[in-house]
């Protein structure tokens, strides 16, 4: 009788629930580690806007790393968001602020269905003017009429006092926390459901869309369920940059600029990643301020603001063209491949065995 063949030694790979712990794991540490080594300025100025710019990349992720659907007017949706709270919480009665940003949410939801319907004919560069048109109509629509911003004259919406539950968040710190809270019931609500039935059906339709239609998949649906959710989260992530972040808004704020600086965070992430989006951000975020320390340490404090921001366009531009060319799938495939190398050097990781039959 023929013995079995020796088992076959593949490389190294993670554990299979590793993904599974990692995002609680990351919650309870940006819940923890912060308020340890924290300063007023590491709130306000660094983790509260990471924290929103990685929930608008959720959002962009949604619809173009998981579904397929391209779109270059996240800003627009974010403006729609945090305006539609602005005049809930102010016109309707009973509403605190927390319910208003969802609230505000489905409002941008709604419009993003409805810049979506194009979808159901369109795709690609067509789908991207579609979806650009709502980028210029949405802000143009907010400042030409005052009662979007309660008449004032300089079109810009002021933030109420941040509470909750009657404990008082108007502070760094505070709104640290809030928006953590925010988004991280939000990420994993998304991560549940790219998981889910809904999620492999928007992966069908990004893959082959006729594919998907010929298992059944109803691809209309599936499109603008997709622009739903996504809608939804860069409505909240908008309401979020605006009363948590900013304090005051206007809707210049919310130009071409922002939706392209929300690209760059899912290009620079990693499209289809859930992780990617807060790597994206954070290097979005952290990158000005380290081209502005390492300026300021080889020129001294002559170096002109104009030509910081036009170095930081021009490592931007690089950046993307690089991630486009050598690593589409970014800084989440880098991250992993460092972490497994690493691992496969101290010994931690162990190749599997495949046994032949």
């Amino acid at each position: 009788m023929a013995s079995l063949p020796a088992p076959i030694s593949v490389a190294p790979s993670e554990p299979p629930r590793a993904g599974a712990i990692v995002l609680p794991v990351a919650i309870v540490a940006a819940a923890i580690v912060p308020f340890a080594i924290g300063s007023d300025y590491l709130f306000g100025a660094v983790l509260v806007p990471i924290l929103i710019l990685s929930l608008a990349g959720l959002g962009l992720n949604v619809l173009t790393g998981y579904a397929g659907q391209l779109s270059l007017g996240s800003a627009a949706f974010m403006a729609i968001g945090a305006f539609a709270t602005y005049n809930i919480h102010l016109r309707v009665p009973g509403f605190s602020l927390l319910p208003a940003i969802v609230a505000g949410g489905f409002v941008a939801a709604a419009f993003g269905v409805l810049f979506g319907l194009p979808s159901l004919r369109v795709k690609g560069f067509y789908l991207i003017a579609s979806t650009l048109a709502a980028q210029f109509f949405v802000p143009w629509l907010l400042s030409q009429y005052g009662w979007f911003t309660n008449g004032s004259a300089s079109g810009v919406i002021t933030a109420p006092p941040l509470t909750l539950a009657g404990f008082d968040l108007d502070n760094p710190a505070g709104r640290y926390a809030y928006t953590l809270g925010i988004v991280a019931v939000l990420t994993v609500l998304v991560r549940n459901l790219i998981d889910s039935p809904t999620g492999r059906a928007w992966m069908a339709v990004r893959d082959m869309d006729l594919a998907a239609a010929a298992l059944g998949i109803p691809l209309g649906r599936a499109k603008l369920l997709a622009f739903a959710v996504s809608s939804f989260l860069l409505g909240i992530a908008g309401s979020l940059w605006a009363f948590t972040y900013l304090g005051t808004v206007e809707p210049a704020g919310f130009d071409l600029d922002r939706s392209f600086q929300i690209l760059f965070v899912i290009i620079l992430g990693g499209l289809g990643s859930i992780r990617g989006n807060f790597l994206g951000a954070a290097f979005v975020v952290l990158l000005p301020v380290a081209l502005s320390v390492i300026g300021g340490a080889i020129v001294g404090s002559t170096l002109d603001p104009a030509l910081l921001e036009n170095a930081q366009k021009i490592v931007f531009g690089a950046l993307i063209i690089f991630f486009l060319v050598a690593e589409p799938d970014g800084l989440t495939k880098l991250l992993g491949h460092a972490l497994r190398t690493r691992s496969s050097w101290i010994g931690l990781t162990k190749p599997r065995q495949l046994e032949q039959p």
